[in-house]
């Protein structure tokens, strides 16, 4: 069953901009070399730009549990971890309920 996640931070002013190459070092890679990962998406808020949240679709728990023990999540971890502000990463799992978007299998 796949594994609908959300993580959401802040950083600080500062690390805005290196947070956000991070991102964009880091999506590519998951793209590339993680086929039990359907998505995943980086959004920086319009109105607060220090305030980060992503959203990943796990094919299951093995394709989660993979991501999870990568290389480089530890990398974007080391990137991203110095630069929080207000807390650490919030990550929340949830269940798909419905959709408007073709999922596999239709």
């Amino acid at each position: 069953m796949p594994i609908y996640t959300i993580a959401e931070y802040r950083v600080r002013t500062s690390g805005v901009e290196k947070v956000k190459q991070a991102i964009q070092e880091f999506v590519p890679y998951v793209k590339a070399n993680e086929p039990g990962t359907r998505m995943y998406e980086a959004w920086q808020q319009k109105d607060d730009p220090t305030h980060f949240v992503h959203f990943f679709i796990f094919e299951d728990e093995a394709a989660h549990t993979a991501h999870s023990k990568s290389d480089a999540v530890k990398r974007f971890e080391a990137a991203y971890r110095p630069e929080l502000a207000g807390g650490d990463v919030v990550f929340t799992d949830y269940h798909l309920v419905a959709t408007n978007q073709n999922t596999p299998g239709e």
